[in-house]
Parts: structure tokens; sequence; C-alpha cells
């Protein structure tokens, strides 16, 4: 019979010696990837971009392969505000109030046109987008977005929470190039016009 020891095995590990195998990263790369797939999302919907927003937790879009599918209705248990819809000047100092009691760190979603810059409600009763009451880190722009832009959006705020990125808003750039986009860059160039493909 062996001999039985209570020594574990040592095992050469990046030119050492250590008794069980090991990984190194930073903490803080380790703690954002951790956070980039487990973002609790409080949903401020407010207009009709709504429906669109909930349809990307459907079995189609499956926001879940992301980890961000589990709405939180508490502010101090969200990671990420979704702003979706108008913002009224009534309804504005409640947002305040919101994002000033979730916890650091945090993010938030401007979803469609009208929480990106007002959209066409431009008078005394809305706010011109979010970013006039809270900082605001990924525009989804459009009436309503498409469920794919919110993925991008997602996609977007993901890789700013992998890199630790804060303050620097990013905006979902759009699929197609609109035809008289493309018309007006064939006027300009005298060439042919970008076929209208993914950018």
């Amino acid at each position: 019979m062996g001999e039985v020891t209570d020594q574990p095995k040592q095992m050469k590990v990046l030119g050492g010696n250590l008794p069980v195998p090991a990984f190194t990263t930073k903490f803080d790369a380790l703690l954002a990837w951790a956070r980039k797939y487990s973002l609790f999302q409080y949903p401020f919907a407010t207009a009709c971009c709504g429906m669109e927003f909930f349809a990307v937790a459907g079995p189609r879009y499956d926001v879940a392969r992301f980890g961000a599918e589990a709405p939180r209705f508490s502010p101090r248990q969200s990671d990420v505000l979704w702003v979706v819809g108008t913002i009224s000047q009534r309804q504005g100092p409640a947002l305040k109030r919101i994002y000033e009691q979730m916890t650091e760190p945090k993010w938030v979603v401007a979803f469609g046109t009208c929480a990106s810059c007002g959209g066409f409600y431009d008078n005394y009763t809305t706010i011109p987008g979010v970013d006039k009451i809270v900082p605001t880190d990924v525009y989804i722009p459009g009436c309503p977005p498409r469920p794919e832009a919110v993925l991008d959006g997602l996609m977007l705020l993901m890789e700013k929470i992998q890199k630790g990125v804060h303050g620097e808003p990013v905006t979902v750039p759009p699929r197609e190039v609109p035809k008289l986009a493309q018309l007006r860059a064939k006027k300009r160039t005298g060439n042919d016009a970008p076929s209208g493909g993914h950018s």
C-alpha cells in the first residue's frame, strides 16, 4: 500500500509551485466581468416605447442570455435605470429621486427619441432628454427603437462596464443607411451610394 499523506500535490503554474491550479487577474477586471453579466434593471416606462422595451424580454429576443432579464422594482436593488418614453416636467423630480436612491455603480439608458432628446414633444410640458435630469450612459434612438437596437444598446453598456468607462455617453448607431442619405452621398461624390447594409 502506498503512503498516505495530507500534503496536496504541487503543481507548476506560471513558473512557481502552487498547491492548487490558479488564475491571475485584476480584481477590478473580475468584478467588472461579473457586473456586466448580472444587470438588475429598473424600468421607468412612461409612454408607447414601453411595448417595444417589454418585447425584448420575450422568447424571441431573449434578453436573459445577457443576464439582464430580471427587473427590480426597487431602485436600491437596481443597477440600470431604463428611461423609456417621454418625461414630463412633473415626472422629472421623481426620476431624479429614483436615480439618487440607486446604489453605485449605476447606469442610465435613454430608450427612444423622447427619452434621448424630447422627440416631437418640443413644448413646455416635457423635458428635452433625460440627460437634463440624470447622467445618461447609452442613448437608443428611434420612435420606437426596434428590439435589436435595444440589444445593441445593452451590449454597448456591457462593453462600458467591462472597460470601466464612466461619464462618456454612447449612442446606438443605425443599422441601415437611410435612402435619403444614400441619395445625398451619391450627389456629393458622384459615385454609387452605400448599399444600405450594416454600418
